[in-house]
């Protein structure tokens, strides 16, 4: 299959990991929901990348699955700082290097701490942006943690 090589398919490469591209097309504001319907896989397993900034103005990324929201009170709380607050598109691809739609956890312009969502880890597969839109990649949870990923309990 023909699939782009973006700057975290570089670096899935690189750090040897195994993943398999899928492709679907992109719809504006579709989000998880349109992807999951397109390559026939549960919402609960297509995880998305956020990007948020602290007060202290700190960005970072927390996955969270695609039918679930992050409670921004919790993930403040659980960095012990007194707020957090999504960053808008133009900071995400300034920040990451990828469009909003396209943001993927792996290979950003910018390095920041990653939090998963701890029930994503209980997936035998996951599907998250490979980095640029309509480009999803599958591979197994247990790979965030190999690449450092830490696990928090946000989502509502």
């Amino acid at each position: 299959m023909d699939y782009p090589v973006t700057q975290a398919v570089r670096f899935l490469r690189e750090k040897k990991i195994e993943f398999v591209p899928c492709l679907y097309d992109y719809v504006e504001r579709g989000g998880t929901r349109e992807s999951s319907k397109q390559l026939g896989v549960d919402e609960h397993a297509v995880v998305k990348t956020l990007v948020f900034e602290t007060n202290e103005k700190r960005p970072l990324i927390v996955l969270m699955h695609g039918d679930r929201e992050v409670s921004a009170k919790n993930l403040a709380r659980h960095l012990g700082v007194r707020s957090v607050e999504p960053v808008t598109p133009e900071k995400v691809t300034k920040l990451t290097g990828y469009q909003v739609g396209g943001t993927s956890p792996f290979g950003t312009k910018t390095t920041m701490p990653v939090y998963a969502e701890r029930t994503i880890f209980d997936l035998d597969r996951i599907y998250i942006n490979g980095g640029k839109r309509g480009f999803l990649i599958e591979i197994s949870p247990s790979v965030l943690h190999v690449l450092g990923v830490s696990e928090i309990e946000v989502g509502i």
